[in-house]
């Protein structure tokens, strides 16, 4: 095996370094611990409030498009009503509201995400990197597999979830996600968390 991961980028193929990908696979392993042990109490009483506000389980699974088109199952807290169907955020919103009250908040706050270290302590996904879309996405995940976008672990928050998150079209997504793919470097994932944590605090783009 070489010492590389190649990524299919737009342009050029830019080799990632081992090294590089192992200290992000650290990184991930440490802060997601970390974050869950640390967010114990407040997922335990976050899951009681779920299922004291309405019927169903209060973690919600689905399927996703993971590394390599592999599927798996995405962790969330339950923000909708049980048996609403699994469609994009932007098909969603022309529809009535499903999220229930205590989904309003979660979703405002991003605490909905929490459960999805679970995802990273599996290695199913990183703390950063693309946005893993549906199983049903198929129109999406053609063109991010065109990109090269699926040959890259999907994250909690990326390039695009820090540039406008659900408001961006598809398209522009994909060439978010192609250019973070392109342009990886460890200290790129840094920004990109601490870009994250300004637009939770300002709830910027929440659904």
């Amino acid at each position: 095996m070489s010492g590389s991961t190649q990524v299919n980028c737009p342009g050029k193929r830019k080799p990632l370094p081992r090294i590089g990908l192992t200290c992000k696979r650290l990184t991930d392993l440490v802060l997601a611990t970390g974050l869950f042990i640390v967010c114990a109490p407040v997922l335990l009483i976050l899951a009681a409030c779920i299922k004291l506000d309405s019927q169903g389980p209060a973690l919600f699974r689905q399927r996703r498009i993971g590394l390599n088109g592999k599927l798996f199952e995405i962790y969330k807290f339950r923000t909708m009503y049980t048996g609403t169907p699994d469609l994009p955020t932007d098909e969603m919103l022309k529809r009535p509201s499903p999220v229930t009250r205590v989904g309003r908040l979660l979703r405002r706050t991003s605490l909905d995400e929490l459960p999805q270290l679970l995802n990273v302590l599996k290695g199913e996904m990183s703390i950063v990197g693309p946005r893993p879309a549906l199983y049903n996405q198929t129109d999406l995940t053609a063109k991010r597999q065109a990109r090269g976008v699926l040959e890259f672990p999907p994250g909690i928050t990326g390039w695009a979830q820090i540039n406008g998150r659900d408001e961006l079209p598809d398209d522009v997504k994909v060439e978010a996600d192609a250019w973070y793919c392109h342009n990886w470097s460890y200290w790129l994932d840094w920004k990109i968390l601490l870009a994250t944590a300004a637009a939770v605090i300002s709830k910027r783009g929440a659904f």
